[in-house]
């Protein structure tokens, strides 16, 4: 059984972590190959019990948050369990249990509020990415709730939720700001 530590340890390890935000579909296809399962057992429920630890709370932010978005790019599943790891951040935070976590794995921890299509949410990431220092990722965090708050949504998942985008968001998209924070 897959633990909450073995999925910290790859997450952060060299390797990894060097990839995060420049995915390869060497990664994406490792990431699935390793975790497809575990990101099926999280999906119903059944690694709740982690999330009584910090480490816990984190590894299923990460699997729920940030597998799916590797495992499953560009369709409709890569955001299908974006409100179970939404709980499992506000929850670890309600609990105190993110200040207890090394401040550089806060981040991954608020992320699935930062990628959330609710404002609240939105403005949650912001306050606790600003309450840490974590000014890198409150600047995005920022830019994410800016595009929220303009368009209800972000435009740069309707081609694969299959929404239909609208003249502005179609504008947006084209544009410069699109993806700098």
């Amino acid at each position: 059984m897959i633990t909450p530590d073995d999925i910290l340890d790859f997450w952060y390890s060299p390797p990894m972590s060097e990839h995060w935000f420049t995915s390869t579909p060497v990664i994406d296809a490792d990431i699935r190959e390793r975790f497809a399962t575990l990101w099926e057992q999280a999906a119903a429920g059944e690694l709740d019990a982690w999330q009584t630890t910090p480490e816990g709370c984190l590894a299923l932010c990460i699997v729920l948050d940030q597998f799916p978005l590797n495992m499953f790019r560009g369709e409709v599943r890569s955001f299908s369990t974006e409100q179970q790891a939404v709980a499992v951040s506000k929850q670890a935070v309600q609990r105190g249990l993110d200040t207890v976590l090394p401040l550089e794995r806060r981040s991954f921890l608020y992320m699935p509020l930062m990628h959330s299509e609710h404002l609240l949410d939105q403005d949650e990431s912001v306050r606790l990415f600003d309450a840490a220092g974590l000014d890198a990722n409150a600047k995005f965090a920022r830019h994410h709730r800016d595009i929220v708050r303009r368009f209800g949504r972000f435009p740069h998942r309707n081609a694969v939720l299959g929404r239909e985008s609208t003249a502005d968001e179609l504008a947006y998209l084209a544009s410069k700001e699109a993806f700098t924070g």
